[in-house]
């Protein structure tokens, strides 16, 4: 009798931001960046997103922790040099932000298969983030140039989802956003390895995670339940035996324009939503073994 092939769940691993951590713990007394990644180490995150500093590589190394990148790239002839500073340092997943919010899809296309070649070349996976003020900052620019570059290369373009720009810029509320016919692509989403989570609302791209006093907020609770377990989800219907995902808590500091005064600890609203997500991704898995 053969035996049956073991099947292994997949893994979500949770990056805290260094931009999260920006101006902790005061404006004027910040921690170090090798403090910043340890904090986050403490904190139970997997991993520490940010450029291709050496400082932070080689904390997160000390630490254990997976260091994701991210760069813009505007030409193509910036993707293979800003790659390969990312290739040095050890770095596997890359977010890049594309282009400009005016760029053609025939001009972002060519600079879309410059990052993946570049990527192809040195063993790397680049994701081409969903992201205002670039070539994909509406549902409809991303889905033209992912479509664009398939119907030339026969390749899925790597998209790294961040569901917060779209969902302001069209203004579709969490509850909403998995209804038919708005803005999911379970193809697209389901090619990816690397995705942002940022609680939002259809007019505000950042929402508090808590009260300040330990109680979730209203709208946090709304973006968990009806947002990000059915995106979560669908991501996982497609996902094969050992699959894994790296998602970035990405929340703005305080003077970002995404925290407002108003909010708590965007910090300690950051750990919060880590095990909030963890919580949700772990039911999520279970139901994925059943499945199988």
């Amino acid at each position: 009798m053969a035996k049956s092939k073991r099947i292994i769940s997949p893994r979500l691993h949770l990056c805290a931001a260094a931009w999260t951590m920006q101006g902790q713990p005061t404006p004027k007394r910040q921690w170090s960046m090798e403090t910043k990644v340890r904090k986050a180490m403490e904190a139970g995150f997997a991993g520490f997103s940010h450029g291709a500093d050496l400082e932070t590589n080689k904390a997160c190394k000390k630490y254990d922790m997976v260091h994701v990148g991210g760069v813009d790239v505007g030409k193509g002839k910036e993707a293979l040099p800003k790659l390969v500073k990312f290739k040095e340092l050890g770095v596997h997943h890359i977010n890049i932000q594309l282009c400009d919010h005016d760029t053609d899809v025939k001009d972002s296309v060519p600079v879309a298969r410059a990052v993946m070649q570049g990527g192809e070349e040195l063993g790397l996976q680049p994701a081409i983030e969903v992201h205002r003020d670039t070539c994909t900052e509406t549902p409809e620019k991303t889905f033209a140039l992912a479509d664009a570059y398939e119907k030339r290369y026969r390749k899925k373009l790597r998209i790294n989802f961040d569901h917060s720009h779209p969902a302001i810029i069209k203004q579709v509320r969490a509850p909403n956003y998995w209804e038919p016919k708005t803005n999911a692509r379970p193809d697209l989403l389901r090619a990816g390895e690397l995705i942002h989570f940022r609680p939002f609302t259809g007019s505000h791209c950042q929402t508090p995670v808590t009260n300040g006093k330990g109680k979730l907020d209203r709208d946090f609770v709304l973006w968990r339940d009806h947002f990000l377990e059915p995106m979560l989800d669908s991501w996982l219907k497609g996902a094969k035996s050992a699959a894994e995902l790296y998602g970035v808590v990405e929340l703005g500091p305080q003077g970002s324009g995404y925290a407002l005064e108003c909010f708590p600890d965007v910090w300690m609203d950051a750990c919060r939503a880590r095990q909030e997500i963890e919580i949700v991704w772990d039911r999520l898995v279970r139901r994925w073994r059943r499945s199988r």
